[in-house]
């Protein structure tokens, strides 16, 4: 039986087992870069989940409040995001080198004319 109240730690762990299979499984680089996104998703998720408190509020000292959401988790992870998309938009940028330079963007056809290259020289 599965505990239903920690839904979003098996979502996470579900996204991050998704993500680490696809970039071992794929040759296609693309794919592989999708399947990284995945991978970081669920790193914020894991991270995000347990910042929640139910009945929690904003960090805003008053009387009427006994109960806060820490603010950190939520402050990490927005800067994980903007780390993330460069990083995506870095790979994204490689990808296209890539297939400008060998004309494909798998990753067997690839190693193949490297063991090409070396060969000839």
């Amino acid at each position: 039986m599965i505990p239903v109240h920690h839904y979003a730690y098996w979502i996470t762990v579900l996204l991050l087992v998704l993500g680490l299979y696809i970039v071992i499984a794929r040759g296609n680089l693309l794919k592989k870069l999708i399947g990284l996104s995945i991978f970081q998703t669920s790193v914020y998720l894991l991270y995000i989940g347990p910042g929640k408190l139910v009945g929690g509020t904003a960090p805003i000292v008053s009387e009427a409040f006994k109960l806060y959401s820490n603010p950190l988790p939520h402050v990490l992870i927005l800067t994980a995001i903007v780390v993330g998309v460069a990083t995506l938009a870095l790979g994204l940028a490689l990808v296209v080198r890539i297939r400008e330079s060998y004309g494909s963007i798998e990753e067997d056809e690839i190693l193949a004319a490297d063991r090409a290259g070396e060969a000839r020289a």
